[in-house]
């Protein structure tokens, strides 16, 4: 009961904080890409976040030495402003400065991933306390590691359809012993998934993912209400088994992320190896919270009833995830 209660405080967190409680993933980084083409010659694509017709205020700046673009292509795609463009710099940009302007007034990051011309490539990611990176000549396994590993923890703890499925699965969990193997299956089987699509083994089309996705959700909330009434089904007596089979689908989901982030072709393994880490660095983190949340509520008396606030809270956004997803195929 006491894991129940820790689990409607954090619903009703996310209802209460979250900018779009509603739209899972809704808080996307912006995009940079600077790819070199030749010595001194460089193509930039730049993805902003936006909403309707507004674009968000932040710009790309290049070096000071890099000349201005004579042409720049922008269009509006899925949610996105996106601007491409060429410059030439002169003696190239390594060891120079490339900062967004107007990120230190926003609360969003951005990804910025520089293809040098040998095919290695380098990814920064910048914040609002620190909106630049410094191109290098080549880039360490350390800074490859802290990068992706942050990466991770941030993708996981933005992706609330991901923590209400952990959530739920919280809620079934009898003891200890059983949460470790369900917490492990999960984890083995989305790293099995993130591994094989984001390698190319695999390929699955990402719209009806994520309808499942949200259908696991759902599925889930569903067993909860069923256990509660006296009819525990399959995900209360075998969670693992649950944890597991939904797992290799919200790995596919990770690989997405992944995906758009793009992975530092001289350390593949390493970058996938860090991302994942940080995914289970967030997970953990987010069950830690739920147990913290326990300890302090457990000496309130509460109703009968209010197991049933985060179950439907849960249940009801998974089914309008749903159905929002399924109605966007095409």
């Amino acid at each position: 009961m006491r894991r129940l209660i820790a689990c409607t405080a954090l619903v009703l967190a996310v209802f209460v904080l979250a900018p779009a409680p509603l739209e899972a993933h809704e808080v996307r980084p912006a995009y940079l890409r600077i790819q070199q083409t030749a010595a001194e010659q460089f193509d930039v694509l730049w993805r902003v976040p936006a909403r309707g017709d507004l674009r968000l205020g932040i710009y790309v700046q290049m070096p000071a030495h890099c000349e201005e673009p004579e042409k720049t292509l922008a269009w509006q795609e899925a949610g996105t402003w996106v601007e491409r463009w060429s410059t030439r710099c002169p003696g190239g940009i390594v060891g120079q400065r490339v900062v967004i302007a107007g990120l230190s007034s926003t609360v969003i990051d951005a990804l910025a991933r520089f293809e040098r011309l040998d095919g290695t490539t380098q990814v920064a990611r910048l914040t609002p306390a620190d909106p630049g990176f410094d191109v290098t000549a080549a880039e360490s396994w350390s800074q490859v590691a802290a990068t992706y590993t942050v990466l991770g923890v941030e993708h996981i703890l933005l992706g609330i359809d991901h923590l209400l499925f952990v959530l739920a699965l919280l809620m079934l969990v009898p003891n200890m012993r059983t949460l470790v193997w369900t917490i492990t299956s999960f984890t083995l089987a989305h790293s099995v998934t993130l591994a094989s699509a984001t390698l190319g083994w695999v390929h699955v089309p990402q719209a009806p993912v994520e309808a499942v996705i949200a259908l696991s959700i759902l599925f889930v909330a569903m067993e909860i209400v069923h256990w509660r009434q006296g009819r525990p089904g399959i995900t209360r007596r075998w969670p693992w088994l649950v944890a597991f089979t939904f797992g290799l689908l919200h790995g596919f989901g990770f690989a997405s992320a992944l995906s758009g982030i793009g992975l530092p072709e001289h350390a593949i393994p390493l970058a996938l190896l860090f991302f994942n880490v940080g995914v289970e660095v967030g997970q953990l983190a987010f069950i830690v919270a739920v147990f913290a949340f326990s300890w302090l509520l457990n000496r309130i008396t509460w109703p009968g009833w209010a197991w049933r606030v985060p179950v439907y809270a849960i249940g009801s956004m998974a089914a309008f995830w749903t159905i929002q997803r399924i109605s966007g195929f095409g």
